[in-house]
């Protein structure tokens, strides 16, 4: 049995991920409306306001999407982003393509989308962001489930993207993520951070843990893969050197967690996630945003995009409010584990 608690965090959230190319194309509809045709145009500088005058309120739209691999956490922003399309009442049609953690997938996909001339370009995780932002300088683009968009190359500065690109955050709570950690397993001394080099949002929130740790007074070390198929080599090679696991909001790690927690539970290794998704899959617990909030959030922005009210250039990366946060943890695993809860109740 699982349960979740949701919880007002104090903490601002401010803080990620593939083919086959398996297309489902599906036209939602609003007001029927005749289709008229927007030729691109250049959503940096100067030129990003030209978007909003050749979009005209009523025609059916064309969306790309490119999610990078699938996971409960990427699976969730995506079915926020159609909910906010749906409930704007715009017409459009969308193109759903998956990438499966393909990287030469991601591109040919990007490539795919940006051919077919769409209005707009949802990406899912931050390769996926990078594959479209690097085929296309013209199509608005509106990524989710990104931690950090400037560090990632995809804008020019978070509060002033100045590019094509703009979107929703997920930057974890690693700071109350550890400590949750450490109220579940006051005595524990040794943490194991494991993510996959390949990311480098996880690596920011293996930086903030590892800062995190060091103030708790807390030794860490880094565990890192480089695909999923190290997985359990590297879960394996934890056991006897750490007492707690720290998984952030990775999405080799997230997409492999029935790995990992085999592992790790079999041998008595708590794991605390970054997000709910990964909870789920057989991790301990977790402090998390909703990652349906986080992208029905960036539908709304793309909603205001298509429909010439904002452009990307000028659009701040958006954040999820504190509130959104929630406690998450699987009873089954602290069960398998021998772990008490109570004292999340205290």
């Amino acid at each position: 049995m699982r349960k979740k608690v949701s919880i007002f965090l104090a903490a601002v959230m401010a803080a990620s991920m593939l083919t086959a190319c398996s297309s489902s194309e599906t036209a939602q509809s609003g007001a029927t409306q005749e289709q008229t045709e927007a030729s691109a145009q250049t959503q940096t500088g100067e030129e990003s306001a030209s978007f909003a005058e050749q979009t005209a309120d009523g025609q059916t739209y064309k969306v790309g999407v490119l999610q990078l691999t699938e996971h409960a956490a990427l699976d969730a922003s995506n079915e926020g982003f159609i909910a906010a399309l749906d409930a704007s009442g715009i017409s459009y049609k969308v193109d759903q393509q998956n990438a499966q953690n393909d990287q030469s997938a991601c591109q040919t996909i990007a490539t795919k989308l940006v051919s077919e001339e769409n209005d707009l370009i949802l990406a899912i995780a931050t390769p996926a962001a990078q594959a479209v932002a690097g085929a296309t300088s013209e199509i608005p683009i509106v990524g989710t489930a990104i931690t950090d968009y400037a560090e990632a190359g995809l804008v020019n500065d978070n509060e002033a993207p100045g590019t094509n690109v703009t979107g929703t955050s997920d930057l974890t709570p690693v700071t109350e993520q550890i400590d949750l950690l450490t109220r579940i397993f006051p005595d524990a001394q040794r943490v194991g951070i494991l993510y996959c080099s390949a990311e480098a949002n996880s690596q920011i929130q293996a930086e903030m843990a590892i800062a995190a740790c060091e103030e708790k007074g807390l030794s860490s070390e880094t565990f890192t893969v480089s695909s999923s198929n190290e997985i359990q080599t590297v879960v394996e090679s934890m056991v006897g050197k750490v007492d707690v696991i720290y998984a952030p909001t990775d999405n080799t790690i997230a997409a492999g967690m029935a790995t990992v927690s085999m592992v790790a539970t079999d041998n008595g290794l708590p794991i605390i996630c970054g997000e709910a998704g990964m909870v789920e899959a057989g991790g301990l617990a977790t402090y998390g945003i909703d990652y349906y909030q986080l992208g029905y959030l960036a539908g709304e922005m793309a909603v205001s995009i298509l429909k010439g009210e904002a452009s990307p250039a000028e659009m701040p990366i958006g954040y999820l409010d504190a509130s959104k946060c929630e406690l998450t943890v699987n009873e089954e695993t602290a069960a398998a584990l021998g772990v008490d809860l109570s004292v999340l109740d205290e």
